[in-house]
Order: C-alpha cells, then structure tokens, then sequence
C-alpha cells in the first residue's frame, strides 16, 4: 500500500516528463493552475486596456489639435458652437461648449451686461463649469488604470505564491519518494518557476504602460487646463467690453 501511494506521488502533483509550456501548466497542482490562468487573463486585459488607452489617447490628440486649429482661427465663437451642437465629441470640444452653454443663458438673462460684481460672479461660474467638465472628462480617460497599476504591483506577488505553493508541493514529493536526483526534481520545480514567470510577464507591461498612458493623461490634462484658461481670458474680455 505504502508503495502504491509514492508511485502516484509525483513532483508538482503529477508526473511532470513534459517540459513544454503546456506540458507544466498541465502537470501542475490546481492551485498553481488557477494562479497561471489568473495571471494569463490578467495580462490579456492589461493589453487590452493598453491598446485601447493609447489608440483613444492619439485620437483625442488629434482632435484636439483640429479644435484649436478651428477655435484660434478668427471665426466667430457662436458660429463655432452652433456646429458643434450640444454633443461634443472629445473633452476639448466638451469644454468649449459647457463654458458657451453658460455664456449663452448668462446673455439671454441679460447678465453679461450687469454690473461688476454679476459679471465677476459669472466668470467664476464659467471657470467652474470648465474645470467640472475638465473633471468629468479626465475621470473618463483615467478608467480602468486602477487595474493596471493593481497588476503591476501585485502579479509578481500573486506569480511567487504560485511558485511557493509548488515547491512546497515538490518538497513533498521528493520526501514521500525519498529521491532527490535532478531528473526527479527539475519538473516540479519548472512547474513552480513558471508561476513567477507569467506573473512578470503580467506584471511588467503593466508597469511600464502605467507609467505612460499615466503620463501622457497628464500632459493631456494639461492640455485642457491650459485651453480653459486662455478660453476664460477671452470670455473676461468680451465681459469688460460689454461692460
């Protein structure tokens, strides 16, 4: 009895002879199975929002960049917003039109011809609107970086408890079978080490994206800011004049 149960003992839960990939998650123990398919998914989503961060980032870029080349032009402001419509289609254009949306029901009241304190009152209520809908925009584009970062610091932990798991497995092993040769070993401990592997493989473009996409949001809110406040200048001046 004792001999049949050290022959079904095999390093990593299994008898590991195939050192392919496929060949350890196979031979592997279902915990270490379910960390290697956990940090598989996690990376397939990490790219996905990848791609999908920097396609959308290039693409807003552009957009702004056709915004400002219509906004700085010289043509009416009013004509500018009619076009647009009240369905913007980046955060530059969504900007622009929540400051004109107020600009325009402070006119039709009859605000933007008060006095200085009204219209000192109205242009704080139209840099507020600005930085909400600046607010607003970037909470948009920063979705799902949380999950990045998440990878990125905790797939190389998830990766080790894989690995841990399995060697302890293979200690196991190698006491029931009281066998300690290479051959017998190496499987079992190819099998934990590939744990680790695919939590690196999770974890570094993660990191590295992170640290991109994170910085060019940044610039690109800054970007916004910066529009706002010269948007904002503009409107004050128009103010002073009507005033």
């Amino acid at each position: 009895m004792e001999k049949a149960i050290v022959d079904t003992v095999a390093l990593g839960g299994t008898a590991a002879t195939d050192m392919t990939i496929w060949g350890l998650f196979l031979a592997a123990d279902w915990i270490v199975k379910t960390v290697m398919v956990v940090l598989i998914l996690a990376s397939i989503w990490s790219w996905a929002i990848i791609v999908d961060k920097t396609m959308k980032l290039r693409r807003l870029s552009k957009a702004a960049e056709d915004f400002e080349e219509s906004f700085w032009s010289g043509g009416s402001l009013e004509d500018l917003y009619d076009r647009i419509g009240g369905q913007p289609g980046d955060p530059m254009t969504a900007v622009f039109s929540a400051a004109m949306r107020e600009w325009r029901r402070s006119a039709a009241k009859g605000l933007t011809s008060k006095g200085s304190e009204i219209r000192a009152s109205l242009r704080q209520r139209i840099e507020q609107v600005m930085n909400l809908s600046i607010g607003r925009e970037m909470d948009r584009l920063e979705k799902h970086m949380t999950f990045l970062a998440s990878v990125g610091s905790v797939a190389p932990f998830v990766g080790l408890f894989g690995t841990v798991w399995g060697i302890m497995n293979s200690f196991q092993s190698i006491a029931a079978t009281k066998n300690t040769s290479l051959a017998v070993v190496a499987p079992g401990i190819a099998e934990a080490l590939f744990a680790t592997a695919l939590g690196l493989i999770a974890a570094i473009p993660a990191v590295i994206a992170y640290n991109k996409i994170s910085t060019d949001l940044g610039r690109f809110a800054g970007r916004l800011e910066s529009f706002s406040a010269e948007f904002a200048s503009i409107l004050s001046r128009q103010l002073d004049e009507g005033g």
